[in-house]
């Protein structure tokens, strides 16, 4: 054996055992910072819909359906990592023998073309990427605004040079070796040197096959040693900074896509995970007699995250694809779920050495006393408080995650931690509680006046209770919600539903001033113990009512009542309004004729996606239909179904001042009036009510002679708290939208003005 190849040898056996141990290194580090969280039961079962899931996201890339440059270029390079590693195990041999191959599969077609065929994708693939980074990252140049707009702003931008230049010389290492292979195949005779054996790298070997054979054989070994140490050095730096997401998620994400909240694949929206307690196990704050007095609610530390928690901010890939899509972010807020999870992640790794001697120590004075534990993630400033309250829970970051990170439970958790556990929240939620608390809606409103949006109409609304014995009596109980019978904008949505069902021969009857808040807005903003008090009433009002099929008109009341209340024990069916009047229409017991006005044909509607009833629970067509159905051409906005950008309103923020940045109502109504349309249509009272505050707002900032005056009299900028005067049929005209400037309205509202009454 030659010098050359002794040295080769010598270089490749140090670079590798180097580097395996660098890796497996970096490997049980991350795997004891994941063990510091706490048991999350359920995420390992059911194995045989998980892994259906895990191979269909993996190999089908569904999270990159809107992205599909780098959807193929992700997954080519994806692909070709392991179908390449066999190269790897060839170059060893070649480092001793440069004519090795391996044995059996060595020169097997079918494995030759998948190499050359991977290789060249990676190439292009990896090419493809670097190009896009290179385009979108902040450069210095920019300003800090400018910079935010890009999805890489915060990443680690060195790392994922790392990797992009590893995966382009490992990728050009094999094509060269493979162009080298076949020249010396040549020169030798070999029978399996030939076109059908190197499909796309004889043409390149080609050129190689008048070099003499002792330069053939030192440039294959020469190419294979620097592919080798490559590969090594890549394990060494990767095993060196376990928190390198960038190279870790192609590892860790296998394991996070399996362990994902729900096991058919849908993302982690909806229902909001329970508060647990230090086992894993959700906690009933209804018997807060019954908690040990050591009890930690929510998420305050790093280690009181589960295990999936951290996991989730280790597998995370500095995409910046949730940064891209959050309306916080967006608007000029401090909330990037990216740079949230980076925080977390940094920190996990920072403290869980700690963490974990301590719990060695056991019950130790001194162990309990390490400054490491117990670290206020708010209080410390690993979480910025506005950041963590400038979440509007609208699911984007979720959706968008290639490797289903739960950015949304984990926002909810600290919040939990933050309110139950340090009355740390912002001032007008204390307000919003106390209202609930006392009355049962966010207004504070008397329950006396749950009913005053039937006044008027032209037939009884019943009651339950009063009118008729039970809900089983009627179609269907009509969940009316607090901003159903209390904010002006949303009576009148309302009394729209009710007359499409009167008009459709559907009888349905009502609860009156027997509801309550579902308690949603206590929930997203952390105050579980509200929450479940709210839920726990409903639940056996909604029970002894003899309800069994619900309508709402609330996204937020859909998602609480059909997707959070099975967890309290209260199974019903529950569907939200566009999804019955969309039954009705296509039964024929609906039918509409042109409208009048602004509704009259040629006027056009743009729809706005609510994120509770499009993202969380996927309704995307009914709302389309209706309108399809009331002959209304629909323009659609740049960003709507699975991309639609938030109205502003949801995780409680309907409640809490927006003083940082733009308003997200008036960015997002914004984007509706450049369409055109003459109608903004919604299906949600919250959307309602904050998109028709940024119509507003808009129109004033564009200088609009015509815009009426924010509704509450506030000044320009100030937030929506949704208690602000309406816009409805008895408030003032000035404070209703003027000629030129869009309407704001519920689909039933449409609907009601185009019903053929005949």
């Amino acid at each position: 054996m030659s010098g050359v190849r002794v040295v080769a040898v010598v270089l490749a056996a140090v670079a590798t055992v180097v580097g395996v141990a660098a890796f497996v290194r970096g490997a049980v580090v991350i795997v004891r910072t994941v063990r510091t969280g706490r048991p999350l039961p359920g995420r390992w079962a059911p194995v045989g819909p998980r892994l259906a899931t895990l191979a269909r996201e993996v190999l089908g890339h569904g999270r990159f359906q809107h992205r599909p440059v780098v959807r193929v270029a992700h997954w080519v390079v994806m692909v070709s990592f392991p179908v390449l590693v066999i190269t790897l195990l060839t170059g060893y041999g070649q480092l001793v023998d440069p004519r090795y191959g391996l044995p059996l599969v060595g020169h097997w077609y079918p494995l030759e073309w998948a190499v050359e065929a991977f290789a060249w994708l990676g190439l292009l693939g990896i090419g493809a990427l670097v190009v896009v980074r290179q385009r979108t990252r902040p450069r210095a140049a920019q300003t800090e605004g400018e910079q935010r707009r890009s999805r890489f702003f915060g990443s680690n931008q060195v790392w994922a040079y790392v990797v992009e230049a590893t995966v382009l010389l490992v990728v050009v290492a094999v094509l060269v070796l493979r162009s080298l292979e076949y020249a010396l195949g040549v020169q030798d005779g070999a029978a399996w040197a030939t076109a059908a054996h190197f499909p796309l790298t004889a043409w390149l070997g080609g050129a190689w096959t008048g070099a003499a054979p002792a330069t053939l054989e030192t440039a294959v070994v020469v190419v294979a040693l620097v592919k080798i140490l490559v590969s090594m050095a890549w394990f060494v730096v990767v095993g060196l900074l376990p928190t390198m997401g960038v190279a870790w998620h192609r590892f860790l994400a296998v394991v996070n896509v399996y362990a994902r909240r729900e096991p058919d694949g849908a993302p982690a929206l909806g229902p909001l995970v329970p508060l647990r307690d230090a086992a894993g196990e959700p906690l009933d704050l209804t018997a807060v007699e019954d908690l040990p007095e050591d009890a930690r609610l929510g998420v305050g530390a790093v280690e009181d995250l589960p295990w999936k928690g951290l996991l989730d901010v280790a597998t995370c890939t500095e995409c910046g694809r949730c940064q891209d899509q959050c309306p916080a972010w967006a608007t000029g807020k401090p909330l990037s779920p990216k740079l949230l999870t980076l925080a977390l992640r940094d920190h996990a790794a920072a403290t869980a050495p700690y963490v974990r001697a301590a719990r060695a120590a056991g019950a130790s004075d001194e162990a309990q006393a390490d400054p490491h534990l117990g670290v206020d993630l708010v209080g410390s400033g690993v979480v910025d408080a506005d950041a963590l309250w400038a979440c509007t829970t609208c699911g984007a970051c979720v959706q968008q995650c290639p490797v289903d990170i739960e950015h949304v439970d984990t926002i909810v958790d600290i919040r939990r931690y933050q309110t139950l556990m340090e009355s740390a929240f912002p001032a007008e939620l204390g307000g919003t509680f106390t209202k609930l608390e006392r009355r049962g809606n966010p207004w504070g409103l008397p329950a006396r006046q749950r009913l005053d949006w039937a006044k008027g109409l032209e037939f009884d609304v019943p009651v339950v209770g009063v009118d008729v014995e039970s809900a089983a009596e009627v179609d269907w109980l009509f969940w009316v919600g607090c901003a159903g019978a209390f904010e002006d904008r949303a009576k009148r949505t309302t009394r729209a539903v009710a007359e499409l069902l009167h008009a459709a021969g559907t009888t349905f009857a009502v609860l009156g001033d027997g509801e309550t808040c579902t308690g949603d807005p206590a929930r997203r903003a952390g105050n579980e113990a509200l929450y479940q008090m709210l839920a726990a009433q409903n639940v056996e009002t909604l029970t002894e009512a003899g309800a069994t099929r619900v309508v709402v008109t609330c996204a937020h009341c859909f998602n609480t009542l059909s997707r959070e209340y099975p967890a309290m024990g209260g199974r019903f069916e529950v569907v939200h309004h566009t999804q019955l009047l969309d039954r009705l229409v296509g039964e024929g017991r609906l039918r509409f004729a042109p409208g009048v006005g602004e509704d009259a044909d040629g006027a056009t509607v743009t729809y706005h996606d609510p994120c509770y009833l499009g993202r969380h629970n996927q309704v995307y067509a009914p709302p389309r239909e209706l309108l399809a159905a009331a002959g209304v051409e629909v323009a659609e906005m740049p960003r709507n179904r699975e991309t639609s950008f938030c109205c502003g309103a949801g995780g409680a923020r309907m409640w809490m001042e927006e003083t940082i940045g733009e308003r997200i109502g008036t960015v997002r109504a914004a984007e509706a009036v450049a369409t055109g349309a003459s109608t903004i249509a919604t299906a949600c009272p919250f959307c309602t009510v904050m998109l028709g505050d940024g119509v507003a707002a808009h129109a004033r900032a564009a200088g609009d002679a015509s815009a009426p005056a924010a509704a509450d009299g506030a000044a320009d900028g100030a937030a929506s708290t949704g208690t602000r005067a309406p816009a409805g049929p008895d408030a003032p005209a000035a404070t209703r939208p003027q000629v030129g400037v869009p309407e704001v309205a519920d689909i039933a509202v449409l609907l009601l003005d185009r019903l053929d009454r005949g």
